[in-house]
């Protein structure tokens, strides 16, 4: 009877043992999983909004969706050829500037140097790529008044032609923001700047470069092409042009280090991811601290 009495004591420990252990646990996956509800992991992205309709990119694509723009802005296009045009980067390179594709297809536009776009070097410079889809889109007679997919498909004879309608929702938000016809309607959640950024002055002229030059005669950019630039946005649309530029720099916050975009008298801060209002304005065009 001892031996038995021993045994269910030893028994009854290990259970209790067990128990213990396994209470501890729990508690420790409960405890764990409170600190990831409380601060969840920061996923960067840019959203581009009108009504209850949004659209997200991230960063890096955000940034290539600024660019198009831009550079669209500067030749006088209307939002509906950066429409057709971030549609068709986003069906051919998830709008980021790879170095691959089908046979000889490169960067945000998936063109062919055998197909007379030019050179590999050239196509992968996302400023000559996106003048030479410019330049091929205006060719088309009435691309404005066409379905996204026909347009797109008038320009890069894609094996899966209904592809790039799609992406029409996301291409209508983003143009809308960076033509400038949508107030406050890009903003973007993003880590904090590192060391690596690039100068705002820097991209900015890379971003909005010439588009002037012809994109099978070289590359697009720099130089007078800068100036007229700046004329030219000067002398346009008063609303606007500066809605263009504070929408640029937020998109491309993420390379620049932006930290604050003001544009009369409302604010995007880095800390914030969102627009308000401000008490210190900027009257006189887009306010960048970085």
């Amino acid at each position: 009877m001892a031996g038995r009495s021993r045994r269910g004591r030893r028994v009854l420990g290990a259970l209790v043992a067990f128990v213990l252990v396994l209470t501890a646990a729990v508690g420790g996956v409960v405890l764990l999983l409170r600190q990831l509800e409380a601060d969840p992991p920061l996923v960067a992205r840019c959203t581009a909004s009108e009504g209850d309709a949004a659209a997200s990119l991230d960063p890096d694509q955000a940034a290539n969706a600024a660019l198009i723009a831009a550079i669209g802005v500067e030749r006088g296009l209307p939002a509906r050829a950066v429409t057709i045009a971030l549609a068709t980067a986003m069906q051919e390179s998830r709008l980021r500037n790879i170095d691959y594709g089908d046979r000889d297809s490169l960067g945000l536009f998936q063109q062919r140097p055998s197909q007379g776009w030019g050179t590999e070097e050239q196509v992968m410079d996302p400023v000559y790529s996106t003048n030479a889809f410019y330049d091929a889109l205006v060719r088309v007679e009435g691309y404005q008044d066409m379905a996204i997919t026909e347009a797109a498909q008038a320009v890069q004879r894609s094996g899966f032609p209904d592809a790039y309608a799609q992406h029409e929702p996301m291409a209508r938000l983003f143009a809308s923001a960076l033509t400038g016809w949508s107030p406050a309607a890009l903003s973007c959640r993003l880590h904090d700047p590192d060391d690596g950024a690039t100068a705002l002055p820097d991209l900015l002229a890379r971003d909005l470069a010439s588009a002037s030059a012809q994109p099978h005669d070289g590359p697009a950019g720099g130089g007078e092409g800068e100036r007229a630039l700046a004329l030219s946005l000067a002398a346009g649309d008063a609303t606007r042009t500066p809605w263009v530029l504070a929408h640029w720099a937020v998109a491309t916050a993420d390379l620049t280090g932006a930290l604050e975009v003001t544009v009369g008298d409302m604010r995007w801060t880095r800390a914030d991811a969102a627009w308000s209002p401000t008490d210190t304005p900027a009257p006189n065009g887009v306010v960048l601290v970085r």
